[in-house]
Protein backbone atom coordinates (compact mmCIF):
# COMPACT_ATOMS: atom_id res chain seq x y z
CA UNK A 1 0.00 0.00 0.00
CA UNK A 2 1.10 3.58 -0.65
CA UNK A 3 1.38 5.84 2.38
CA UNK A 4 -0.07 9.35 2.24
CA UNK A 5 1.42 12.15 4.37
CA UNK A 6 -0.55 15.29 5.25
CA UNK A 7 -0.05 18.16 7.70
CA UNK A 8 -2.47 18.05 10.64
CA UNK A 9 -1.18 20.96 12.72
CA UNK A 10 1.46 23.65 12.25
CA UNK A 11 2.07 25.42 15.55
CA UNK A 12 5.87 25.68 15.04
CA UNK A 13 7.07 24.06 18.25
CA UNK A 14 10.78 24.40 18.92
CA UNK A 15 10.91 20.70 19.79
CA UNK A 16 7.68 18.96 18.80
CA UNK A 17 7.45 15.59 20.53
CA UNK A 18 5.40 13.03 22.41
CA UNK A 19 2.25 12.52 20.30
CA UNK A 20 -0.43 10.70 22.29
CA UNK A 21 -3.80 9.65 20.92
CA UNK A 22 -6.44 9.15 23.61
CA UNK A 23 -8.96 6.68 22.23
CA UNK A 24 -11.60 7.48 24.86
CA UNK A 25 -11.85 11.19 24.10
CA UNK A 26 -10.65 10.86 20.48
CA UNK A 27 -8.13 13.67 20.99
CA UNK A 28 -4.53 14.01 19.86
CA UNK A 29 -2.04 15.47 22.32
CA UNK A 30 1.55 16.50 21.66
CA UNK A 31 4.31 18.64 23.15
CA UNK A 32 6.81 21.39 22.66
CA UNK A 33 9.49 20.13 25.03
CA UNK A 34 11.67 23.23 24.84
CA UNK A 35 8.91 25.80 25.42
CA UNK A 36 6.96 23.79 27.96
CA UNK A 37 3.70 23.52 26.04
CA UNK A 38 1.09 20.77 25.72
CA UNK A 39 -1.22 20.84 22.70
CA UNK A 40 -4.49 19.04 22.04
CA UNK A 41 -6.70 18.79 18.96
CA UNK A 42 -9.05 16.54 17.07
CA UNK A 43 -7.64 14.01 14.61
CA UNK A 44 -8.04 16.65 11.89
CA UNK A 45 -6.21 19.33 13.87
CA UNK A 46 -9.32 21.29 14.85
CA UNK A 47 -10.34 22.60 18.29
CA UNK A 48 -6.73 23.34 19.20
CA UNK A 49 -5.98 23.94 22.87
CA UNK A 50 -2.66 24.77 24.54
CA UNK A 51 -1.39 24.46 28.12
CA UNK A 52 1.71 26.38 29.26
CA UNK A 53 3.45 24.36 31.98
CA UNK A 54 6.33 26.73 32.78
CA UNK A 55 9.26 24.36 32.22
CA UNK A 56 10.45 21.66 29.85
CA UNK A 57 7.97 18.80 29.40
CA UNK A 58 9.27 15.44 28.15
CA UNK A 59 6.18 13.24 27.94
CA UNK A 60 2.57 12.93 29.08
CA UNK A 61 -0.16 10.44 29.88
CA UNK A 62 -3.84 10.91 30.70
CA UNK A 63 -5.19 10.26 34.19
CA UNK A 64 -7.67 7.40 34.54
CA UNK A 65 -10.68 9.75 34.42
CA UNK A 66 -9.14 11.98 31.75
CA UNK A 67 -9.31 15.11 33.88
CA UNK A 68 -5.55 15.59 34.15
CA UNK A 69 -2.24 15.05 32.44
CA UNK A 70 0.48 13.06 34.11
CA UNK A 71 3.41 15.11 32.84
CA UNK A 72 7.15 14.63 33.09
CA UNK A 73 8.51 18.12 33.66
CA UNK A 74 12.09 19.28 34.29
CA UNK A 75 11.52 19.35 38.05
CA UNK A 76 9.59 16.10 38.41
CA UNK A 77 6.48 14.14 37.57
CA UNK A 78 3.32 16.22 37.94
CA UNK A 79 -0.44 15.99 37.79
CA UNK A 80 -1.75 18.90 35.69
CA UNK A 81 -5.47 19.66 35.87
CA UNK A 82 -6.72 20.02 32.30
CA UNK A 83 -9.43 22.50 33.30
CA UNK A 84 -7.46 24.86 35.54
CA UNK A 85 -3.87 24.12 34.56
CA UNK A 86 -2.97 23.69 38.24
CA UNK A 87 0.18 21.59 38.80
CA UNK A 88 0.69 19.15 41.68
CA UNK A 89 4.04 17.43 42.14
CA UNK A 90 3.72 13.65 42.32
CA UNK A 91 7.40 12.75 42.66
CA UNK A 92 10.86 14.10 41.93
CA UNK A 93 12.76 10.96 40.93
CA UNK A 94 16.21 12.56 41.11
CA UNK A 95 16.33 15.41 43.63
CA UNK A 96 20.13 15.16 43.77
CA UNK A 97 20.59 15.45 39.98
CA UNK A 98 19.53 19.01 39.07
CA UNK A 99 21.21 18.71 35.66
CA UNK A 100 18.87 15.92 34.61
CA UNK A 101 15.34 16.10 33.29
CA UNK A 102 12.66 13.53 32.55
CA UNK A 103 12.39 12.64 28.87
CA UNK A 104 10.16 10.13 27.10
CA UNK A 105 7.56 8.01 28.91
CA UNK A 106 4.70 5.61 28.24
CA UNK A 107 2.00 3.88 30.31
CA UNK A 108 2.27 0.09 30.51
CA UNK A 109 -0.70 -2.29 30.18
CA UNK A 110 -1.14 -2.23 33.97
CA UNK A 111 -1.36 1.56 34.24
CA UNK A 112 2.18 2.37 35.42
CA UNK A 113 4.00 5.33 33.89
CA UNK A 114 7.43 4.18 32.68
CA UNK A 115 9.85 7.01 31.92
CA UNK A 116 13.51 7.83 31.46
CA UNK A 117 15.68 10.69 32.66
CA UNK A 118 18.61 12.29 30.84
CA UNK A 119 21.35 14.90 31.16
CA UNK A 120 19.62 18.09 29.98
CA UNK A 121 22.90 19.21 28.40
CA UNK A 122 23.10 15.91 26.48
CA UNK A 123 26.73 15.35 27.47
CA UNK A 124 26.83 12.68 30.18
CA UNK A 125 25.20 9.26 30.58
CA UNK A 126 23.47 10.23 33.84
CA UNK A 127 20.00 9.03 32.88
CA UNK A 128 17.93 6.27 34.41
CA UNK A 129 14.68 4.40 33.77
CA UNK A 130 11.84 4.44 36.30
CA UNK A 131 8.23 3.49 36.75
CA UNK A 132 5.61 5.23 38.86
CA UNK A 133 2.20 3.79 39.75
CA UNK A 134 -1.14 5.13 40.96
CA UNK A 135 -0.25 4.21 44.56
CA UNK A 136 2.71 6.57 44.53
CA UNK A 137 5.40 3.90 44.21
CA UNK A 138 8.54 4.94 42.32
CA UNK A 139 10.70 2.08 41.07
CA UNK A 140 14.20 2.33 39.58
CA UNK A 141 14.59 -0.01 36.60
CA UNK A 142 17.91 0.83 34.88
CA UNK A 143 20.82 3.29 35.10
CA UNK A 144 23.62 4.72 32.96
CA UNK A 145 21.50 5.99 30.05
CA UNK A 146 22.27 8.96 27.79
CA UNK A 147 19.02 9.86 25.99
CA UNK A 148 16.33 7.23 26.62
CA UNK A 149 13.69 7.46 23.90
CA UNK A 150 10.79 5.54 22.44
CA UNK A 151 9.58 3.43 25.35
CA UNK A 152 6.79 1.10 24.20
CA UNK A 153 5.39 -2.35 24.86
CA UNK A 154 4.54 -5.44 22.85
CA UNK A 155 0.80 -6.11 22.46
CA UNK A 156 0.79 -8.59 25.36
CA UNK A 157 2.88 -6.22 27.50
CA UNK A 158 5.65 -8.72 28.22
CA UNK A 159 8.36 -7.10 26.09
CA UNK A 160 9.54 -3.55 26.65
CA UNK A 161 11.36 -1.60 23.93
CA UNK A 162 13.67 1.37 24.49
CA UNK A 163 16.32 3.30 22.55
CA UNK A 164 19.29 5.18 23.92
CA UNK A 165 19.49 7.50 20.93
CA UNK A 166 23.26 8.23 20.83
CA UNK A 167 24.04 4.49 20.65
CA UNK A 168 21.81 3.97 17.62
CA UNK A 169 20.40 0.86 19.27
CA UNK A 170 16.86 -0.31 19.98
CA UNK A 171 16.78 -2.59 22.99
CA UNK A 172 14.26 -5.21 24.03
CA UNK A 173 13.74 -6.24 27.65
CA UNK A 174 11.64 -8.91 29.28
CA UNK A 175 8.93 -7.07 31.20
CA UNK A 176 7.35 -8.55 34.32
CA UNK A 177 3.76 -7.35 34.17
CA UNK A 178 3.19 -8.19 37.85
CA UNK A 179 6.13 -6.26 39.29
CA UNK A 180 6.99 -3.83 36.47
CA UNK A 181 10.64 -4.95 36.51
CA UNK A 182 12.78 -5.24 33.37
CA UNK A 183 15.41 -7.89 32.67
CA UNK A 184 17.43 -9.63 29.95
CA UNK A 185 18.24 -6.54 27.90
CA UNK A 186 19.32 -7.35 24.36
CA UNK A 187 19.93 -5.34 21.21
CA UNK A 188 16.99 -5.82 18.87
CA UNK A 189 18.24 -3.40 16.19
CA UNK A 190 21.39 -1.42 15.51
CA UNK A 191 19.94 1.31 13.33
CA UNK A 192 21.64 1.25 9.94
CA UNK A 193 23.66 4.36 9.11
CA UNK A 194 22.03 4.41 5.69
CA UNK A 195 18.83 5.66 7.37
CA UNK A 196 20.69 8.90 7.99
CA UNK A 197 19.76 9.56 11.62
CA UNK A 198 19.19 8.25 15.14
CA UNK A 199 16.29 6.30 16.66
CA UNK A 200 13.87 8.56 18.53
CA UNK A 201 10.20 8.06 19.48
CA UNK A 202 8.43 4.75 18.93
CA UNK A 203 5.15 2.88 19.05
CA UNK A 204 3.95 -0.68 18.45
CA UNK A 205 1.21 -1.75 16.05
CA UNK A 206 -1.42 -4.44 16.53
CA UNK A 207 0.78 -6.95 14.72
CA UNK A 208 3.55 -6.45 17.26
CA UNK A 209 5.86 -4.53 14.94
CA UNK A 210 7.83 -1.52 16.17
CA UNK A 211 7.49 1.84 14.38
CA UNK A 212 10.40 4.21 14.92
CA UNK A 213 11.08 7.82 13.98
CA UNK A 214 14.58 8.41 12.59
CA UNK A 215 15.45 11.93 13.71
CA UNK A 216 17.58 13.89 11.19
CA UNK A 217 16.99 11.06 8.72
CA UNK A 218 13.50 12.14 7.67
CA UNK A 219 11.97 8.67 7.94
CA UNK A 220 9.66 6.52 9.97
CA UNK A 221 10.47 2.83 9.83
CA UNK A 222 8.88 -0.43 10.86
CA UNK A 223 10.75 -3.35 12.42
CA UNK A 224 9.39 -6.82 13.02
CA UNK A 225 9.56 -8.28 16.56
CA UNK A 226 12.67 -10.12 15.32
CA UNK A 227 14.35 -6.81 14.45
CA UNK A 228 14.04 -6.98 10.67
CA UNK A 229 13.44 -3.70 8.80
CA UNK A 230 10.33 -4.26 6.71
CA UNK A 231 9.08 -0.77 5.83
CA UNK A 232 10.43 2.75 5.33
CA UNK A 233 8.21 5.82 4.93
CA UNK A 234 9.92 8.98 3.70
CA UNK A 235 8.71 12.12 5.46
CA UNK A 236 8.68 15.69 4.06
CA UNK A 237 10.97 16.92 6.88
CA UNK A 238 14.23 15.50 8.21
CA UNK A 239 13.82 16.21 11.92
CA UNK A 240 10.99 13.79 12.77
CA UNK A 241 10.86 13.05 16.48
CA UNK A 242 8.07 10.71 17.57
CA UNK A 243 4.89 8.96 16.48
CA UNK A 244 1.63 7.46 17.69
CA UNK A 245 -1.22 5.58 16.05
CA UNK A 246 -4.60 7.25 16.37
CA UNK A 247 -7.76 8.36 14.67
CA UNK A 248 -11.17 6.70 15.13
CA UNK A 249 -9.90 3.44 13.64
CA UNK A 250 -6.34 3.68 15.00
CA UNK A 251 -5.05 3.49 11.44
CA UNK A 252 -3.44 6.95 11.23
CA UNK A 253 0.17 7.40 12.29
CA UNK A 254 0.68 10.86 13.79
CA UNK A 255 4.28 12.08 13.51
CA UNK A 256 5.83 15.09 15.26
CA UNK A 257 8.88 17.10 14.21
CA UNK A 258 11.28 19.79 15.37
CA UNK A 259 10.58 23.42 14.55
CA UNK A 260 13.94 24.85 15.57
CA UNK A 261 15.30 27.62 13.31
CA UNK A 262 18.20 26.66 11.03
CA UNK A 263 21.31 25.29 12.78
CA UNK A 264 24.71 25.08 11.07
CA UNK A 265 25.21 21.38 11.82
CA UNK A 266 21.61 20.17 11.33
CA UNK A 267 19.38 19.65 8.26
CA UNK A 268 16.99 22.45 7.39
CA UNK A 269 13.28 21.64 7.02
CA UNK A 270 11.85 24.85 5.61
CA UNK A 271 8.25 25.91 6.14
CA UNK A 272 7.02 22.50 7.27
CA UNK A 273 9.41 22.33 10.22
CA UNK A 274 7.64 21.55 13.49
CA UNK A 275 4.49 20.26 11.82
CA UNK A 276 2.44 17.33 13.05
CA UNK A 277 1.83 14.94 10.17
CA UNK A 278 -0.83 12.27 9.60
CA UNK A 279 0.37 9.21 7.71
CA UNK A 280 -2.46 7.10 6.28
CA UNK A 281 -2.74 4.16 3.92
CA UNK A 282 -0.32 2.02 5.91
CA UNK A 283 -2.64 -0.99 6.09
CA UNK A 284 -2.03 -1.53 9.82
CA UNK A 285 -3.60 -0.31 13.05
CA UNK A 286 -2.21 0.62 16.41
CA UNK A 287 -3.08 -0.34 19.96
CA UNK A 288 -4.99 2.05 22.26
CA UNK A 289 -2.67 3.68 24.78
CA UNK A 290 -3.59 3.08 28.40
CA UNK A 291 -4.37 5.87 30.80
CA UNK A 292 -2.34 6.18 33.99
CA UNK A 293 -3.76 4.00 36.76
CA UNK A 294 -6.26 2.20 34.53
Amino acid sequence: MTARVEVVADVKPVLGEGPLWDAESERLHWLDIAQGRIFSSTAAGAELRTWEVGEKVGSIALSADGSAFIASLKSGLYRIDRETGEKDLLVDPEPDSPGNRINDGKVDRQGRFVFGTMDDAEKEATGSLYSYDQHGRLQSLAEGLSTPNGPCFSPDGTTFYLSDSPTGEIWAYDYDTATGEVSSRRTLVSVDESLGGSPDGATVDAEGCIWKSIVFGGKVVRYTPEGELDRVVEMPVRKVTSLSFGGPNLDTLFVTSMGRPPQPDKPEDGQLRGSVFAVTGLGVTGIPEHRFGS
